[in-house]
């Protein structure tokens, strides 16, 4: 028998964690291992392994608890700001849909992307990128 996906586990209380909020649809629990306290992981009750597995009728209201979880963050933790963020396979420690809501506050250190940030080599290296993005949306 295959393991169980630990988000599965904790979306259906097999395993314990420390829930900020909980509905039908999905939970919220603070992050093991916080970028900063109040660092919250949002994640839909029915297993979706990326983004691109969510149905369409549930991206809404799961991006409206996503808000909600930001305003309580300012009003709750007198945080400033957040950052939401999202990895889709690469990176995704868990093969479960989940979204981190993190609490920000100017000078936290945090320096935006995780990553380095690169440059087009030249205007038309950008454009070639742009118009396969553009080519691939129309085709979806």
């Amino acid at each position: 028998m295959a393991a169980e996906c630990t988000f599965c586990g904790i979306a259906g209380g097999r395993i314990a964690a420390p829930v900020v909020m909980e509905d039908d649809l999905a939970i919220a629990v603070l992050d093991h291992r916080p970028l900063f306290p109040g660092h919250c992981l949002l994640i839909p009750k029915a297993h979706y392994e990326t983004l691109l597995d969510v149905p369409d009728d549930v991206i809404g209201p799961l991006f409206a608890r996503a808000r909600r979880l930001c305003a309580a963050l300012e009003l709750g933790l007198g945080a400033e700001g957040s950052f939401v963020a999202i990895n889709n396979r690469v990176s995704q420690s868990v093969p479960h849909l989940h979204i981190h809501v993190v609490p920000r506050r100017k000078g936290d250190g945090l320096k935006g992307f995780f990553w380095p940030r690169g440059k087009y080599r030249d205007a038309a290296h950008a454009e070639t990128v742009r118009a396969a993005i553009a080519q691939a949306l129309q085709s979806l």
